[in-house]
C-alpha cells in the first residue's frame, strides 16, 4: 500500500512541476520577475505554514530558525530569493523550453559543486555525463549553430546556468540539515520575503495592471512550483522502499513540460531544443545509474 501510495504522490509532484515552465510564462506576461517572486513566495509560505500546522510542527518553527540564524538567513537568500528571482529573469527573456532545459542541468551542476566543495571524486561515468549535458545546454543556447556559437540571449542562457550553480549550492549546504525539511524550506521563504518586498518597493513597480488570471497563475507558481509539490516529493521518498525507481520519475517531467507549452500557450519547440534535452538527460541518466540513492532523489527544482 505505501509504495502504491509513493508512486502517486511521485507522479502527482512530477506532473505539477511539468505544468510550472508553462506557469511562468502565463505569469511574466503580467508580473515582473520581483512581484512573481515576491507574491509567489508569500503564498507558498502560507500554504507550508498550514502543512506544518496539519503536522504539528509549528512550535519548532522558531527554535530551528533560533539553533542557526545565520544559517537559516543564507539558505533564504539563496533559495528562494537569489535562485527564483535569477530563473524567473531568465525565462523573462528565453522561450520557456529552452530555459528548463537549461536549468534541468543543475543536477550534472551539484556534481561538480560536490567534488569541489565536499571533496567528492569525479569518476569516469561523471566526466561523460558532464560532458554530454553541457553539449546539450550548447545544442539548445545555440539552437544548432554550435561552431557559431550564436545565442539568441546570452543573458538568458547565462542567467539559466546561474540559476542552476544556485540550486546545487543550496542543496550542498543542505546536506547536513538535520532539521525538518519542510520547515527548513518554510523558513526559507520566511527569510526571503521582506526582501523581495524591499527590492519589489524599490523598484517601483505597478500592481494595478494585472488580471485575475495573473493572480491565478502566480498563485497557481507559488503552490505547486515553491510549495506544496515539494511536500509531496518528500512524502513519495519517504514511504517508498525504492528511492530510485521515484527518483526516475522526474525524468518524464521535461518532456510534458515541452508538450503543455505547446498546447496551452503554443510555444514553438525548436528541434534543437528536443535535441539538447535528450543529451542532457542522457547525461542525467549515467549519473543516475551511479548515484541512485542521492542526487535527483533530493528535488526537482
Amino acid at each position: 500500500m505505501d509504495e502504491r501510495r509513493a508512486l502517486g504522490f511521485g507522479l502527482a509532484a512530477v506532473l505539477l512541476w511539468s505544468t510550472v515552465a508553462t506557469a511562468f510564462k502565463l505569469t511574466l506576461a503580467e508580473f515582473t520577475p520581483i512581484q512573481m517572486l515576491t507574491i509567489a513566495s508569500i503564498v507558498s509560505a502560507l500554504a507550508l505554514t498550514v502543512i506544518c500546522a496539519v503536522r504539528g510542527k509549528l512550535a519548532s518553527i522558531l527554535s530551528t530558525f533560533l539553533s542557526n540564524p545565520w544559517y537559516y538567513l543564507l539558505l533564504g537568500l539563496i533559495n528562494p530569493l537569489a535562485y527564483y528571482l535569477i530563473l524567473f529573469k531568465a525565462y523573462d527573456l528565453l522561450p520557456a523550453s529552452q530555459a528548463q532545459a537549461i536549468n534541468y542541468s543543475w543536477a550534472i551542476t551539484l556534481t561538480l559543486m560536490a567534488a569541489l566543495f565536499l571533496g567528492q571524486k569525479i569518476r569516469k561515468q561523471d566526466w561523460v555525463a558532464c560532458s554530454l549535458s553541457y553539449f546539450g545546454v550548447i545544442v539548445i543556447a545555440t539552437k544548432g549553430d554550435i561552431l557559431g556559437l550564436n545565442f539568441e540571449s546570452p543573458l538568458g542562457v547565462g542567467l539559466a546556468l546561474l540559476s542552476t550553480l544556485l540550486w546545487a549550492g543550496y542543496w550542498i549546504l543542505n546536506a547536513k540539515n538535520k532539521a525538518d525539511p519542510i520547515v527548513a524550506v518554510l523558513l526559507g521563504f520566511l527569510v526571503a520575503i521582506p526582501f523581495a518586498i524591499g527590492i519589489s518597493i524599490y523598484e517601483g513597480t505597478s500592481w494595478q495592471q494585472i488580471s485575475p488570471q495573473g493572480w491565478l497563475a502566480v498563485t497557481y507558481v507559488g503552490l505547486f512550483e515553491m510549495g506544496v509539490t515539494f511536500v509531496l516529493w518528500l512524502s513519495a521518498l519517504k514511504l517508498t522502499q525504492n528511492t530510485a525507481r521515484i527518483s526516475n520519475l522526474i525524468f518524464a517531467s521535461p518532456f510534458v513540460s515541452l508538450i503543455l507549452l505547446a498546447t496551452i500557450i503554443g510555444e514553438e519547440i525548436h528541434p534543437t531544443t528536443l535535441i539538447g534535452l535528450v543529451l542532457i538527460i542522457s547525461g542525467l541518466v549515467i549519473q543516475q545509474i551511479k548515484f541512485g540513492k542521492k542526487d535527483l532523489s533530493q528535488a526537482a527544482g
